[in-house]
């Protein structure tokens, strides 16, 4: 049976089937197709399935990848979907989130960094590199640490895959705060995590002192304006070069990605292209 919420979620989704927004999808370069063979309409009851998870995950993931994904009952069908009992449901709802979501999603978002499942945290972790809210970073501080047996109070996170996608997100908080936690994680015994680290440190100082743990802190202690160099955060994006076959006229490209900027990140830093740890 549908939840409550969920059934209002559906009956808004009803008077959107088959019509589309003018709302881009955040990073995209192109209008993306849905998929071959799956409507909008399609898609939108799958993603409502209430028997079928495999089914929900795919009509969300289809439904996020439209250009008409950020429309609101669309957002509201990822917020609810981020309660799921199937983890790639909830996956799927959090990469809706990164593409349409807003600041006021975010405390959603960072429920997720602790959930069970590495794939969940994963994508709660690249979702929030693309939604700006400070409430998040203490949360993302944590995801980049590693967890002490010894400390049950110190959980952090086990999979360095996911402690790298916070620190870089992290790279967007001009706070005191994140400093030493990203300093610390240049210590991390996974490269990922170091180049993840150095990455947003760059950004935030506007520094390049390595991987030398060292030489930042002795930087650090020595400068009382750590920001004064700081340069627009911009999240990584998917990117790969094209095959043989795309360069054939009508051959549809490569789903590559326009970097930018978070939503709700502030608009008076200008971004720069030359961070290189991203």
């Amino acid at each position: 049976m549908l939840r409550p919420r969920t059934a209002l979620v559906a009956l808004s989704l009803a008077t959107m089937l088959g019509c589309g927004g003018d709302e881009s999808m955040r990073g995209a370069t192109s209008l993306l197709q849905l998929s071959r063979g799956a409507t909008p309409e399609q898609a939108a009851r799958m993603a409502i399935d209430p028997w079928d998870a495999d089914a929900r995950a795919k009509g969300t993931m289809l439904l996020a990848n439209g250009f008409f994904g950020g429309e609101p009952p669309y957002r509201a069908l990822y917020l609810d979907r981020t309660g799921d009992t199937d983890p790639n449901v909830r996956a799927a709802a959090l990469r809706g989130l990164a593409l349409h979501g807003q600041p006021e999603d975010v405390p959603v978002i960072v429920e997720l960094l602790a959930d069970e499942s590495t794939r969940v945290r994963l994508e709660a972790a690249r979702a929030l590199q693309r939604v700006h809210n400070p409430v998040a970073i203490d949360a993302l501080i944590l995801s980049t640490q590693i967890p002490i047996p010894v400390n049950p109070e110190r959980t952090g996170e086990p999979e360095p895959i996911v402690r790298a996608e916070a620190a870089h997100a992290l790279g967007q908080y001009a706070e005191t705060r994140v400093i030493v936690p990203l300093i610390s994680a240049l210590d991390d015994r996974f490269l990922a995590v170091n180049r993840a680290a150095r990455a947003a440190l760059h950004t935030l100082t506007g520094q390049d002192l390595g991987l030398d743990r060292k030489a930042w802190f002795a930087w650090y202690d020595k400068n009382k304006a750590p920001f004064a160099g700081r340069t627009a955060y911009v999240y990584p994006v998917f990117e790969r070069d094209r095959f043989f076959w795309e360069y054939i006229p009508f051959v549809p490209q490569p789903p590559n990605e326009t970097t930018s900027t978070p939503a709700g990140f502030p608009p008076e830093i200008s971004p720069r292209d030359d961070n290189p740890a991203g």
